[in-house]
């Protein structure tokens, strides 16, 4: 089955980078001329998903308002001889409509896993890729697109990963992995939530980005419906992956690119830098700021 169809969870409230998320949602935040949320739109519109929904929660009106059409302004622009400008403004409206972009309010318990299920009950009983809001890849085929090709060859869930340094494991979720089929295509058996350096079960990390399949959307139905009746704990993606992944195959892709994070200040503004170094205008002048 083709993947059509995608999720992007962008209900949190983006507390590493606070204050500066008070009043902007931090997936509005701009890496080089765009929100971070539509370079990971863009991602899915080029890898050829025609159905994103975007699950928000209540002060993200931003992000609405940023892919929403707005005629008016384009024939502003138009009017005054602002040609590029309307461009551009036209062109942010049409991701909308490339991407079929619906928006869902979360509900439910806490955690990465509530708002993957709150779409997936309107997504209907297919596969689907699930991006964060907050990472930006640079690659020559899109990580998305990379995921789904993953996906047609094993009709099985699959993770994106990419090499780690060992010292850095406490940082992520280590894949356990089983068997190496090539291309950077693994099988796995599991994750491990920052493990140790010495008790990290391989060299790869998962960086966010997974196509999910109906029987991991089952597990995370199980997950919340166990959170209702005991009101603890929190429901996360990971967890039903590692269920789903000890009965079932589940393969990583080692995605071919370069990742950035944007979730805290460090990794924001080592984004916001290289963005504006790859930048043809700005890039020289930055350089020569820094030489100075």
């Amino acid at each position: 089955m083709t993947i059509r169809k995608a999720v992007i969870p962008a209900a949190g409230i983006g507390s590493r980078l606070l204050p500066l998320t008070k009043a902007i949602p931090k997936e509005m935040l701009a890496v080089g001329d765009k929100p971070v949320i539509e370079h990971t739109v863009r991602e899915l519109v080029a890898s050829g998903i025609t159905d994103i929904t975007i699950v928000v929660s209540a002060g993200k009106s931003l992000i609405q308002d940023h892919f929403r059409p707005n005629p008016a302004l384009v024939a502003q622009l138009r009017a005054d001889g602002k040609t590029a400008f309307a461009d551009a403004v036209e062109e942010v409206g049409e991701l909308s409509r490339q991407g079929h972009i619906t928006y869902l309010d979360q509900h439910g318990p806490y955690g990465n896993g509530t708002p993957v299920l709150n779409a997936a009950r309107h997504l209907g009983n297919e596969p689907m890729l699930v991006l964060w809001p907050d990472d930006v890849f640079v690659a020559e085929v899109p990580r998305a697109q990379q995921l789904i090709d993953a996906y047609e060859k094993t009709n099985a869930p699959v993770l994106a990963l990419m090499p780690m340094d060992p010292s850095e494991s406490q940082r992520y979720g280590v894949p356990v992995v089983e068997e190496t089929v090539g291309e950077g295509l693994m099988r796995i058996s599991g994750l491990k939530e920052k493990p140790k350096p010495d008790d990290a079960p391989s060299s790869f990390a998962a960086i966010g980005g997974y196509v999910v399949t109906p029987g991991i959307i089952a597990e995370l139905r199980k997950q919340v419906d166990h959170w209702y009746t005991h009101r603890t704990g929190e429901v996360y993606l990971t967890d039903a992956i590692n269920v789903f992944a000890a009965e079932n195959p589940v393969y990583g892709q080692v995605i071919r690119g370069r990742w950035y994070d944007t979730g805290n200040p460090a990794d924001y503004l080592t984004a916001q830098f290289a963005s504006a170094l790859a930048h043809p205008e700005y890039g020289p002048l930055l350089r020569q700021l820094v030489a100075e």
